[in-house]
């Protein structure tokens, strides 16, 4: 891997109100010197991810700025149409680079936009790998650095009965594919297996299961408002000692939603608020300063900030816009994080990224409980099948949807 050196901006503050980022009237993609610089946030309503983004804003512009401007970030809700958020972005909002999105359904929606626009998005959720599109920097973890190490800890500590569930969508059908190879390579069974509409309260054929099945592990990649319900229904069913794996709650989401009741609740990501060390507590006391003493990070939202930073680091690098050369550029960059450091594989797309398991505390909060000792290469097809295997099961996924 080549990697040069980063030049990273200046560290302090912005306050990014979304009124404020949302007035940019003045379109920037290309214009004069003097306006601003404008990159586009895709929402999916993530406090912490706007928080994040607005955090790497100020902080350039409290340096230097780029190339002598300013950077805006303009921001379009994405929940009510990805791809045509993202054309506005691109088209109306002149944005120079895309950042976000909350889900692999809104990356799927945005790809064919930036693709033919040549353009950038930088995507920071966890996803289920099996894609590689030259238009886009895949920040958050495919399943070899996250979902796999992961369960393969669990089942050795817990046990090889496994129970999937998770929140239909292409994520979903991606990693619980993964992991019915998975686990039975590995010594284990998979039990059963339900797909909950997205944002369902409906638990009741979930823990019908569980009680039926007694698995001695439940890994878990449902998202939203589903996690609450979820842990609801695990409390009321006296469920709550099954050892229970969450891969798509964030750590603000498993305070809000009462993860904590649980007596074995874990979660597996690179990021966590807890970690030690001056680099972490630097930015969440320079994330508080600007959003407020209860902002929250979690690891989706350090990786759209750390997206900023990479992106920033190849225009400073190439003292231009241009977005091909700026697309080649920031695969070679590296740039400092809160977790250590944020380096692209240039033949992946995708950051190499360590891991951590903690487990949910009842306050909350998350106690580290293990880690890897560096770093995980990003892969993106898993090697035990065929890439012709893993595409046509995608094809037929979206196949099945149309």
């Amino acid at each position: 891997m080549r990697i040069r050196r980063a030049l990273l901006g200046g560290l302090v503050l912005l306050a990014v109100g979304v009124a404020a980022v949302l007035a940019l009237r003045r379109p920037a993609g290309d214009g004069g010197a003097a306006g601003p610089i404008v990159i586009g946030l895709l929402s999916s309503g993530d406090a912490p991810q706007l928080a994040a983004a607005g955090l790497a804003v100020d902080e350039l512009n409290r340096g230097a700025g780029l190339l002598g401007r300013r950077v805006a970030l303009r921001v379009e809700d994405a929940r009510a149409g990805a791809g045509e958020a993202a054309r506005r972005l691109i088209v109306e909002g002149r944005a120079v680079a895309l950042f976000g999105c909350g889900t692999s359904d809104c990356r799927q929606q945005v790809r064919p936009v930036v693709e033919a626009q040549r353009h950038l998005l930088f995507y920071p959720m966890a996803h289920e790998g099996m894609e590689r599109s030259a238009h886009i920097v895949y920040t958050g973890p495919t399943p070899n650095q996250q979902v796999l190490p992961a369960t393969d800890w669990a089942m050795g500590g817990f046990g090889r009965r496994v129970y999937l569930v998770g929140t239909e969508g292409p994520f979903l059908r991606g990693v619980h594919a993964v992991l019915r190879d998975f686990i039975p390579l590995h010594g284990g069974q998979v039990l059963g297996e339900r797909h909950v509409p997205p944002d369902s309260p409906d638990m009741a054929a979930v823990v019908t299961d569980l009680r039926r099945m007694r698995p001695a592990l439940v890994l878990s990649t449902l998202r939203g408002a589903s996690n609450q319900a979820f842990f609801d229904a695990l409390v009321a069913a006296e469920l709550g000692d099954v050892p229970l794996l969450s891969f798509v709650a964030s750590e603000p989401e498993l305070r809000a939603y009462g993860g904590g009741r649980l007596d074995l609740h874990f979660t597996a990501w690179s990021y966590l608020q807890s970690l030690p060390g001056p680099a972490n507590a630097a930015f969440l006391a320079r994330l508080r300063a600007l959003n407020g003493p209860d902002a929250q990070a979690s690891d989706p939202a350090v990786a759209i900030y750390v997206a900023v930073h990479l992106w920033a680091a190849a225009v400073r690098e190439l003292g231009g816009l241009q977005t091909e050369a700026v697309n080649a550029s920031v695969l070679q960059q590296v740039v400092e994080a809160p977790d250590g450091f944020a380096a692209p594989d240039a033949q992946t797309r995708r950051l190499w990224r360590p891991l951590r398991i903690a487990q949910v505390r009842p306050d909350g909060q998350l106690t580290e409980v293990w880690r890897t000792s560096a770093p995980i290469r990003p892969s993106v097809w898993p090697t035990y099948r065929s890439l012709e295997h893993w595409r046509g099961l995608m094809a037929a996924y979206a196949e099945q949807r149309r």
